[in-house]
């Protein structure tokens, strides 16, 4: 795709419901009893992966224009007759795994070329201390992941990495485990399975301790159905945010936006370069903060710093929020973001790599970089990597540079914004 500079970007959009919650919501409506109804239910490749997976375990599905209606199974799934397939979908197999390890019967997760090089021992091993069978390539470090279910006990765990996923896939197998589950991360990860576990009726204890950010939940506890209505992404968002902050005419308003305290870093960083950005209509939407957030140009944008202990909480708006630091005064750093090196691409090299070549300076570290701003992007040829938060990052910085940019593969936005190109066309100038 050929991506030519623009004058400027006004009007107002919905982007796509958060991918996140959007997993979460069906897999919760399938483990729940009752019919769950999930709204703004994000349709794009990845949520499609978990949807498949639960309609393998017998899970019934009925699609209607504005929602999902599950029949939840309260946890009695059949035995799948295939391989699960994850596509490019962490999320589903490392969550599904989590729900696999409750059930007495064999099951397979696999996914494309690029999950099957990422790492699994990270749900694998607590799960194999819960009391489940899992193996797999690479002694389970790699899909396709075999799982044998079983009678699972709770454990403590420490999620040194902080991931959500595996906070998450622990909860979900916890749910069904003897005794209580703990979970200790050193820094919050997102939290969102915490409040769905809370709307649909569990008892979980959420406490910080000197140990670190703790949450707790009692075992054999069973789910009540419930609404489930989708926020905005924040990370689809973000590329408008930064978009909007570097032309030279732009107004935005993005309504409908989830700002949960543990995703809301990209909004406090671009807020410290000095951008001028308002949050209006804030509210609560199924256990959720959601608020429009409203976006001017015109603003000087500074430098900032991205330390290790912030990386959770914009860990997937680095790469656009890498290519607004090039535009800003001054010399921007990020470290502690080496969980980037594992993503569907190696997105430290990917950025790296692809703003150099639009003529920026850049200090690549192993946990991160630098990046020296202040300088005009030249359009160039792009390399997405198949990655789509990559391609999206790279269109932005498209659509601001001089000169055309060349981008050698847009496809892989299907996986969180298939609709990415055209909201793009209605709000420029």
């Amino acid at each position: 795709m050929q991506i030519n500079r623009i004058k400027g970007v006004e009007g107002e959009l919905r982007v796509p419901s958060d991918k996140s919650i959007s997993h979460r919501a069906v897999i919760f409506g399938a483990i729940a009893t009752g019919d769950t109804e999930v709204y703004n239910w994000l349709d794009s490749a990845d949520t499609r992966a978990t949807l498949r997976a639960i309609e393998s375990l017998g899970v019934k599905v009925i699609k209607e224009k504005d929602k999902l209606i599950l029949k939840g199974r309260s946890y009695n799934f059949t035995e799948p007759k295939d391989v699960l397939d994850a596509a490019n979908s962490g999320t589903t197999a490392r969550l599904m795994s989590g729900v696999l390890a409750t059930q007495e019967f064999f099951s397979v997760v696999t996914g494309d070329d690029s999950l099957r090089n990422r790492p699994m021992l990270r749900v694998v091993e607590p799960l194999r201390n819960m009391g489940a069978l899992l193996d797999g390539r690479e002694k389970g470090n790699k899909l396709p992941i075999c799982i044998r279910g079983n009678k699972l006990k709770g454990i403590s765990y420490f999620n040194k990495k902080s991931s959500a996923q595996v906070k998450s896939s622990l909860l979900l197998a916890g749910l069904k485990a003897e005794g209580i589950t703990e979970v200790i991360e050193p820094t919050l990860s997102r939290d969102h399975t915490e409040r769905m576990l809370k709307l649909f009726g569990a008892e979980v204890i959420t406490l910080s301790e000197e140990r670190g950010h703790i949450v707790k939940l009692k075992g054999m506890q069973e789910l009540e159905a419930r609404e489930v209505f989708c926020p905005a992404d924040i990370s689809s968002a973000a590329f408008f945010v930064a978009l909007t902050l570097m032309v030279e005419k732009g107004e935005l308003l993005l309504r409908d936006v989830l700002i949960n305290p543990t995703r809301d870093g990209f909004l406090k960083k671009v807020m410290e370069m000095g951008a001028d950005i308002q949050l209006l209509n804030t509210r609560e939407v199924s256990m959720e903060p959601v608020a429009d957030i409203f976006v001017k140009s015109g603003a000087k944008l500074k430098a900032v710093e991205v330390k290790p202990e912030e990386i959770p909480s914009l860990i997937d708006e680095i790469p656009i929020l890498a290519v607004l630091m090039a535009t800003a005064e001054g010399t921007s750093i990020v470290r502690g973001a080496k969980e980037l090196r594992v993503k569907e691409s190696d997105r430290i090299r990917a950025v790296v790599q692809n703003l150099r070549n639009m003529g920026i300076d850049v200090e690549e570290f192993d946990d991160g970089f630098a990046v020296k701003g202040g300088k005009e992007l030249k359009g160039t040829e792009i390399r997405t990597y198949s990655d789509h938060r990559i391609a999206m990052a790279f269109t932005v910085a498209g659509l601001v540079a001089h000169g055309e940019t060349t981008l050698d593969d847009v496809r892989c936005v299907q996986i969180s914004y298939p609709n990415f190109y055209v909201d793009l066309t209605a709000v420029s100038l």
